[in-house]
């Protein structure tokens, strides 16, 4: 059944983004259909109507009372904002520090009983006077209000993770890729090309992997290829490594034996944002094998939630243990254990932790039919990741670096014999989605915003 409805429903899945949005112990809610399951599916991912760009001359009219103020959109849309909520998101310069982009008052300080006394609006905001002893004054962007908005939400603002593309197995006809060079060339002033570290992290961000092709066969120069883009995170592994097929550490990586897709690090609290390979030598003959495998992880939870809507939920939802134990001297399990699949505030899938040889003891504190569907759900998830279509194999080379977001694009690899040496890196998420931040807004020229930097921050 799964295989004669996949191609269909793959075309589906490909030309949209990944927009399930899961409530957790509740019926799940998504902008796609199933008779697979039988429970009740919303179509409605997000809440109110498309949201509506702000033109000159589009005033709301605001009202406010000592416990709320209320804005009436040109739309014909409303929402509510509490009192403390607005002084509390004051950008004055006695509420906030312009340079440090940090708040300056606690909320300690803010009066219970917070109200406005006067009330201005202009097609640069609202402005507002409040009820304290100096007559505290407020302006608020109104596309701040509206993005802000909670009371009913009103904004559906394109978000930035809405930019990734989902891929199969096609990906393998024209990969992201980009050169060496392009990255390790300097500008006119001596620094690191940001420009060209930008194009790598968004394909990174968009696809969830990209190759760098033409780099020196060696670690130091691979190290330092890796050190321009990010800061090398430090594990039980060390930082930079560089190893063979060894068991040098209690871990199947350091064998020759054939690896599913998988994410690394799941039995961190934080897993590795990303992994970084690069084959430096594998002689051919004697060696054989060792064929990389690259799985896109959201398109296969894309396919997962529409076949099988319950069992996107399920793996949501429990909590799914993970340890690394094989190592003397180390004993790794995250304090707080994670769902396989987890979303942010809005629905949407953010990370993938899945690692069948990690994981440890289910079903503490669930029910009998949770184990039951887990497993179940699990099945399918793994049937849909070993499928061609969603398998794309690539025998990398010394010279191609592989850049994978380990929170999305699981990686395996064919058995392989010979001596075959890699080196690599992990790199936080922290670390890299904030180096693609800054970069971004050093170098790229986008639409300009009436929002300024006060007031972007935080989303």
């Amino acid at each position: 059944m799964l295989r004669q409805a996949l191609p269909q429903i793959t075309r589906r899945v490909l030309r949209q983004p990944i927009t399930a949005t899961i409530q957790p112990y509740r019926t799940i809610s998504t902008s796609r259909y199933s008779s697979t399951d039988t429970e009740t599916i919303s179509t409605n991912s997000r809440v109110g109507k498309p949201d509506i760009p702000l033109r000159a001359g589009n005033i709301p009219t605001v009202t406010s009372d000592e416990n709320k103020t209320s804005i009436a959109w040109p739309d014909g849309r409303a929402t509510t904002f509490d009192n403390y909520f607005l002084f509390d998101h004051c950008r004055c310069s006695k509420c906030f520090h312009g340079q440090t982009k940090q708040r300056l008052k606690t909320l300690s300080e803010i009066p219970d009983d917070i109200h406005p006394i006067a009330v201005e609006v202009d097609k640069t905001g609202v402005h507002l006077t409040w009820s304290t002893s100096d007559a505290h004054k407020s302006s608020f962007p109104l596309e701040f209000l509206r993005r802000s908005a909670y009371d009913p939400p009103l904004a559906s603002y394109r978000d930035d993770k809405e930019s990734r593309i989902l891929w199969n197995s096609k990906i393998s006809q024209s990969p992201p890729t980009i050169r060496y060079d392009e990255i390790m060339n300097t500008e006119k002033n001596g620094q690191t090309s940001g420009r060209a570290i930008l194009r790598l992290l968004n394909r990174v961000h968009d696809f969830g992997f990209c190759f760098v092709q033409d780099v020196p066969a060696t670690g130091e120069q691979t190290k330092e290829l890796i050190e321009k883009v990010a800061p090398i995170r430090n594990t039980h592994y060390g930082g930079f490594w560089q190893f063979t097929a060894d068991l040098s550490h209690g871990d199947l990586a350091y064998s020759n034996e054939g690896l599913p897709a998988h994410t690394d690090t799941t039995y961190f609290s934080d897993p590795a944002g990303l992994q970084i390979f690069h084959m430096l030598s594998h002689p051919s003959p004697p060696g054989t094998g060792g064929t990389t495998l690259l799985v896109d992880g959201f398109y296969t939870a894309s396919l997962l939630s529409t076949l099988y809507p319950t069992s996107y939920s399920l793996l949501s939802r429990l909590i799914v243990p993970a340890h690394a134990s094989g190592t003397e001297g180390t004993m790794l399990r995250p304090p707080l254990s994670q769902p396989a699949l987890r979303h942010d505030e809005k629905g949407q899938l953010i990370q993938l932790r899945w690692n069948n040889e990690d994981r440890g003891v289910l079903g503490q504190g669930w029910t009998p039919d949770e184990v039951k569907g887990w497993y179940q759900a699990a099945r399918r998830y793994d049937e849909l990741n070993r499928s061609e279509d969603a398998e794309y194999w690539v025998q990398l080379q010394p010279g191609t670096m592989l850049v994978i977001d380990n929170w999305r694009v699981m990686h395996g690899r064919s058995a392989f014999t010979g001596s075959r040496t890699m080196c690599g890196a992990y790199v936080g998420a922290d670390d890299w989605l904030s180096r693609r931040a800054a970069l971004t807004k050093q170098y790229e020229i986008r639409k300009k915003s009436i929002l300024d930097d006060d007031w972007s921050l935080g989303w």
